[in-house]
């Protein structure tokens, strides 16, 4: 079955989830940065990239990492630590898995920052359903770099290793529904293809510059490449360097006719 034919039918199912009335939207919260949680319309719970206890856009309220609740799946976008953030502590308390590039997640296994048994080592362009039938997590391409900083517990020391390749998600509910979260990246012309193939319904895009698009190039990723139709932005604000603002992303979109959802650190939005 294509990945059109496919969602074709996803919508139909979900037209009769909505005519039984058991259809409910997907709730996603912003902690600052690129740290989302998403609740699907199912109840799974899903982390990208949790930098929360000491990302300082983060709510101190929302620090406390035991209010996150049930937690089934943490995705980890490429090793840089405002990225990596909680994630040992959240997969220790929860039982969560964790997926990530193959060569980080034998980083993580090789040094015990999380069990094997919880690590799910996969990579761009195939498929997985981590939760089971029903939510389905495709791994692209970002452009970036990636790198585990890890201080060494006997001596104190922080040494480097691998990160693999960054990348970003595509995640597809329950009902269909789907997100690009694009993790830390410039722009490059293979969006076209995540826009065409995946058709996103909602993309989660850096916008703060210096070390990720800036407001001008995502704009140009938004109108040109991807064509999503909202577009919550992220990865601003959190740092001096990350200099970019909403306000400055929407006008560069010009008139495109999309919605820009800013969220603020903490929200929770239902798409």
């Amino acid at each position: 079955m294509t990945g059109r034919l496919f969602r074709v039918a996803l919508g139909v199912v979900a037209i009769g989830l909505l005519a039984t009335g058991a259809a409910r939207a997907a709730d996603v919260q912003w902690f600052g940065q690129a740290a989302f949680k998403i609740t699907s319309p199912g109840g799974k719970v899903i982390l990208i990239d949790p930098f929360i206890t000491k990302n300082p856009k983060t709510p101190e309220e929302l620090k406390d990492l035991t209010k996150l609740g049930q937690v089934d799946l943490i995705l980890v976008t490429h090793g840089h630590g405002d990225h990596i953030g909680d994630t040992a502590e959240i997969a220790k308390m929860t039982g969560a898995k964790v997926a990530m590039n193959a060569d980080m997640g034998q980083t993580f296994r090789t040094l015990g920052i999380v069990p094997k048994e919880q690590l799910i080592r996969f990579n761009k362009s195939g498929p997985i359903q981590p939760l089971g039938e029903g939510i389905t997590v495709t791994m692209v391409r970002a452009e970036h770099s990636s790198a585990v900083m890890y201080k060494d517990p006997e001596t104190g020391k922080i040494r480097v290793f691998p990160g693999g390749e960054p990348a970003g998600y595509i995640v597809e509910l329950e009902d269909g529904k789907t997100f690009y979260h694009a993790g830390d990246t410039g722009v490059f012309a293979d969006m076209a293809f995540i826009g065409s193939f995946y058709d996103p319904n909602v993309a989660l895009l850096p916008i703060g510059g210096h070390f990720t698009m800036g407001p001008k190039h995502a704009a140009y990723a938004v109108t040109e490449l991807l064509k999503t139709k909202t577009v919550v932005p992220m990865h601003y604000g959190t740092f001096p360097p990350l200099k970019g603002t909403p306000e400055q992303f929407k006008a560069a979109l010009g008139d495109y006719d999309g919605t820009v959802v800013v969220m603020q650190p903490g929200e929770t939005r239902k798409f």
